[in-house]
């Protein structure tokens, strides 16, 4: 059911960075990604790339791949983690470089893939939960598998699963998410009331939510209480037009 896939040597050009907060905003206007690199016995440096040529290096190498970073004379082997987008664009904003001894093993996510058929689904109508996204891998840098592949073609009953602990076990890496969490399983499918509900529907409660210390909130306003006499509510004054990408 594991599945390590091996690829070919992923490789980044990287540019040294001193522009940082708002000033940032001009280097994304010219097409580049902007990135820290950070690891243990190494000082974190700020540092930007082409979109285009993260993007492709990206594809292949997901977080769980080795890059080798290209910065002045240096090759760095990181790994990349932390990509985040911007909420309606999609446009990637910033990411980490996770900086890695190849001669020491690490622990990371490494995602599941379900694949094969299963007869409790496709025969006996059930339904197939995927219960973990990702597995908690140990391994050297170089031997962390792309994927681990979750065949559930095994899966032949309504209410089988398969566990970390039916995996097979692997000479270059060890899974160490407990054994007994399960991945995927196999329920049967549930069939919801097509009866109207004729009662009265109760009116909806009206909650606020606590603001944690330091969260940014989107500024509100309160309409004004109606007073006898009034024909209008004094109208609301326009909120400054925010920026469309995050810092």
């Amino acid at each position: 059911m594991n599945k390590q896939t091996k690829t070919e040597k992923q490789t980044l050009e990287v540019q040294g960075r001193d522009l940082v907060g708002k000033k940032a905003h001009k280097l994304r206007k010219q097409g580049l990604v902007l990135a820290n690199i950070f690891g243990p016995d190494f000082k974190s440096q700020s540092v930007s790339v082409n979109l285009k040529d993260f993007l492709k290096t990206y594809k292949q190498a997901k977080e769980t791949g080795v890059v080798y970073l290209k910065l002045d004379k240096q090759e760095i082997p990181v790994l990349i983690k932390n990509v985040q987008t911007h909420p309606v664009s999609d446009l990637i904003l910033h990411t980490d470089f996770r900086k890695i001894d190849l001669n020491k093993k690490i622990q990371t996510a490494v995602p599941v893939k379900v694949i094969g058929a299963s007869e409790a689904v496709s025969q006996k109508a059930g339904v197939l939960l995927i219960q973990s996204e990702s597995l908690l891998v140990e391994a050297l840098p170089q031997d962390i598998p792309q994927q681990i592949n979750i065949d559930i073609s095994v899966i032949k009953d309504i209410g089988q699963e398969i566990k970390v602990s039916d995996l097979t076990k692997s000479e270059k890496f060890e899974v160490k998410t407990p054994t007994e969490k399960v991945i995927v399983t196999v329920v049967a499918h549930k069939e919801e009331s097509v009866t109207p509900d004729t009662t009265a529907a109760a009116a909806p409660e009206v909650l606020t939510e606590a603001v944690k210390e330091g969260e940014e909130t989107a500024p509100t306003e309160e309409a004004p209480e109606a007073t006898k006499g009034e024909a209008k509510a004094k109208p609301a004054e326009a909120k400054p037009e925010t920026p469309s990408l995050k810092k």
